[in-house]
């Protein structure tokens, strides 16, 4: 019979989610043994649960966070694809109104996975679970940490049957999300709080299911219709995503003053009254819904800056939406959990298990592509009236002003859309829109003229009814 391993050789990853699973997976082999600490009870399949309401929106995964899903889960493509998830190119398969009008739909230059959340996650979840290394203890609430100011020695828990017990652990994970009580869990540790900055544009989401016309249920764009920031009012946006089983998933946000309403009758009027342009509308009154309204306005930035901190206990590391929560609009969330439980992977692996202040390298480590995904998602919320208690930072002005004119060049500059795509996938950093190339294409503007209308071809109008 073989021994249990030691506390040191134990990894402790709390959440059961995106990030959280794939964060298992990560430390499945560095680890001896590695225990997933999920509060819900999650479902055996593709089924909705308790503690992911935002899963009833819409979710993209940028090629980005899927090739550091392949790196963790080799063949987890293929596994999304035989479930029903289909493989985007971008630009090619989108239709989207930016700020500044309708992008081109570019040769293939990255891709993103369209798919149900309840979908993908369901398929990862079984796909880290066959590891017989990781093991689930599904409905269990995280009571608190263990240890001091100077390490993380374990966590305390509470069973389904209400019993209180401790597990003892070498590398304690936070992958809870958006309501993770980490700095609470610090705080009581001994330690100070951390930098905190919140983007709060007050944008409500709306989203519901539909079955689209059956000639376009195979192969249809996601169509796109942005918000302009630098108009009077609140922002108005709306994304069609076709997902698996031929259906159509439809999300409407609004900013202060602007919210969609929660009924079904306000949804099909927001979609064609309210958005920059009726597309979206036109397309909904010809399919068929298949669900109510689901409601959120859980949609701010948050960002918690742990890697600031002047200490940072031992044996535990913040990732996922525990460490930065994005507005959902920009989609990035999923790439960020995957990019940074490789990250966690490397990290350990270059400076071994149980290395002095493995934790804060690891904390340092995943602050890049957080950073990366954080100035994309607040460069237009920012400027909504209420967003921050401050208003816009001389940074976020500059920032924002350089992005709307490369916005601008790429409606009409196949080049600079491909360099656009390369940091909105999360393929690539930011510095890339720096180059000298760019910089003089983003001075010249755009090469071809102004689209006025949505560039849906004719097979694509006559499937969805429209001609």
């Amino acid at each position: 019979m073989s021994e249990r391993p030691s506390p040191a050789e134990v990894a402790v990853v709390l959440g059961g989610s995106h990030t959280g699973m794939l964060a298992a997976r990560a430390l499945a082999g560095l680890a001896d043994r590695v225990v997933v600490v999920e509060r819900d009870v999650l479902p055996a399949g593709p089924e909705p649960r308790k503690g992911l309401p935002q899963s009833r929106h819409v979710h993209l995964l940028w090629s980005g966070g899927v090739l550091a899903m392949e790196e963790l889960l080799p063949g987890i493509g293929e596994a999304l694809r035989a479930a029903g998830a289909r493989r985007a190119p971008v630009t090619t398969d989108m239709v989207a109104l930016s700020p500044r009008g309708w992008f081109r739909r570019w040769p293939e230059s990255h891709h993103i996975v369209l798919a149900g959340r309840d979908l993908l996650d369901a398929t990862v979840r079984s796909s880290v679970l066959a590891d017989e290394r990781i093991e689930l203890r599904d409905g269990t609430e995280v009571l608190g940490l263990l240890g001091d100011a100077g390490a993380v020695t374990g966590v305390r828990l509470r069973g389904r049957d209400g019993h209180e017990s401790t597990l003892e652990a070498g590398l304690v994970v936070d992958a809870t999300g958006r309501g993770s009580a980490a700095p609470r869990w610090l705080a009581a540790l001994g330690l100070p709080a951390p930098v905190r900055r919140e983007v709060d544009s007050g944008l409500a989401y709306a989203s519901r299911l539909h079955l689209a016309p059956e000639p376009a249920r195979d192969g249809f764009p996601v169509v796109n219709v942005q918000a302009d920031p630098r108009a009077d009012g609140p922002g108005r946006a709306g994304v069609l995503l076709p997902i698996e089983n031929g259906r159509w998933l439809v999300t409407l946000s609004g900013t202060r003053g602007g919210e969609p309403g929660s009924s079904d009758d306000d949804f099909e009027r927001f979609a064609h009254e309210e958005l920059r342009h009726p597309v979206i509308g036109e397309l909904l009154a010809r399919a068929e819904p298949l669900s109510g309204v689901s409601f959120t306005r859980t949609t701010a930035n948050r960002r918690h800056y742990y890697e600031r901190m002047p200490s940072w206990p031992e044996n535990f590391t913040v990732l996922g939406d525990a460490l930065a929560a994005y507005n959902p609009v920009y989609g990035h969330g999923l790439a960020v959990g995957a990019q940074s439980a490789l990250i966690l992977r490397e990290t350990v692996r270059r400076h071994r298990w149980g290395a002095a202040g493995l934790a804060r390298r690891i904390q340092k480590a995943v602050a890049r592509p957080v950073g990366a995904a954080w100035d994309l998602a607040i460069g237009q919320d920012v400027f909504y009236p209420g967003a921050t208690e401050t208003g816009p930072t001389l940074r976020d002005r500059l920032v924002a002003g350089y992005v709307d004119r490369l916005m601008h060049t790429a409606t009409g500059n196949g080049r600079i859309a491909r360099r656009v795509t390369d940091v909105t996938s999360l393929e690539r950093r930011a510095e890339v829109l720096l180059s000298p190339s760019v910089l003089l294409a983003a001075a010249v503007g755009p090469l071809k003229p102004r689209l006025t209308g949505p560039p849906l071809t004719a097979e694509e109008m006559k499937n969805a009814g429209l001609s």
